[in-house]
């Protein structure tokens, strides 16, 4: 059923058709009818892949990527999903428009999009206004970034207002050092300058009567030497876990003819061609650390399969984006029904 709808949605611009289908849900959803019937057709069946974790009690181990509901618009609705937890943003202090349009494509034969969406969100202040007023208990997660107009000798400064901003409406939060498509912001990946962002939010963070877990999101193009230091960083500022992994920037492999991917341009890559790249990066910083620094696993992930994968790799719980799009709005279920 999803396979003809989708053909259908896949002939529109994917960021204007993202919007029409969740405003169209929302609609769906403001009906008591409606509400039941996105519950009966998409919550999962199963009730005991409940995962305890920081603190925080997921009803199951599938959750949805930052990116998809930047502005946390549809909470509720993606609750009604299924979703164990939803991650909003990446947020910025202050809000802005992204890159240029388009910023959003499909790559359909190798099940995967490109995105070069820049950070567009209305700001942090007015995320935590609409997560106030939510009503469901879904666990949320605040992914947080600097503005592109913020130097990097200023980033903290954009961090740490987006965490305060934040604070009392998320479960926890991820920093976004990570994405491709703000100029300079891979350069906070290195040594130095994350680890004096990490230890400034850790240290905000143990002012706080009840602080908030902590995750760091990181690139598949580091190399060993650079996971290396990402775990030590993480060890030595007590951080409460990682995101792997985000987007990539290489286009090896593709089945998506090399002229259409050149016109495409720069972005960050995500979907099935990242799968691979994701579990060993998992599998690396799982075994490197006995398993002592939980993993949310991202990238790549379509089915039970995939999910199981990742958790097997070492990872706790799982994030799903690109793989949302391409199999519909029963993913979750899916995932939970054939997972051990």
């Amino acid at each position: 059923m999803y396979n003809l709808i989708k053909n259908l949605l896949f002939r529109f611009p994917p960021e204007n058709i993202h919007y029409q289908v969740m405003k169209g849900l929302q609609i769906l959803h403001s009906l008591p009818m409606g509400r039941k019937l996105v519950h009966t057709y998409c919550m999962p069946a199963r009730k005991d892949l409940e995962k305890k974790l920081w603190g925080l009690t997921f009803k199951n181990p599938v959750g949805l990527a930052a990116g998809f509901d930047k502005d946390a618009k549809y909470t509720d609705e993606l609750a009604s999903l299924g979703f164990g937890f939803v991650e909003i943003g990446t947020v910025t202090p202050v809000a802005q428009p992204g890159n240029d349009q388009p910023r959003l494509f499909r790559l359909p034969k190798d099940k995967a999009l490109i995105n070069r969406m820049g950070f567009n969100n209305g700001g942090a202040v007015a995320a935590a206004k609409r997560l106030q007023k939510r009503r469901s208990d879904i666990i949320i997660g605040g992914n947080i970034g600097k503005n592109k107009i913020t130097p990097n000798e200023e980033a903290i400064s954009d961090y740490e207002k987006c965490f305060h901003a934040l604070f009392d409406v998320v479960d926890y939060f991820v920093v976004n050092v990570s994405s491709p498509n703000t100029p300079n912001l891979r350069a906070l990946q290195e040594k130095e300058p994350l680890k004096q962002l990490l230890h400034h939010l850790q240290t905000l963070n143990s002012l706080k009567t009840k602080p908030k877990p902590i995750l760091l999101k990181i690139a598949p193009d580091l190399t060993d030497s650079q996971l290396d230091d990402i775990i030590e960083i993480i060890q030595e500022t007590k951080l409460a876990g990682i995101v792997a992994t985000n987007t990539t920037i290489s286009r090896e492999g593709l089945q998506t003819p090399e002229a259409e991917v050149t016109a495409i341009g720069a972005g960050g890559l995500s979907g099935l061609p990242v799968k691979e790249r994701a579990t060993q990066v998992i599998k690396y910083i799982h075994q490197h650390t006995n398993g002592s620094i939980p993993i949310i696993a991202v990238g790549g992930i379509f089915t039970a399969a995939d999910a199981q994968e990742k958790l097997d790799a070492g990872a706790s719980l799982v994030q799903v984006y690109t793989g949302f799009v391409y199999e519909g709005p029963t993913i979750v279920k899916k995932i939970c029904a054939g997972l051990k």
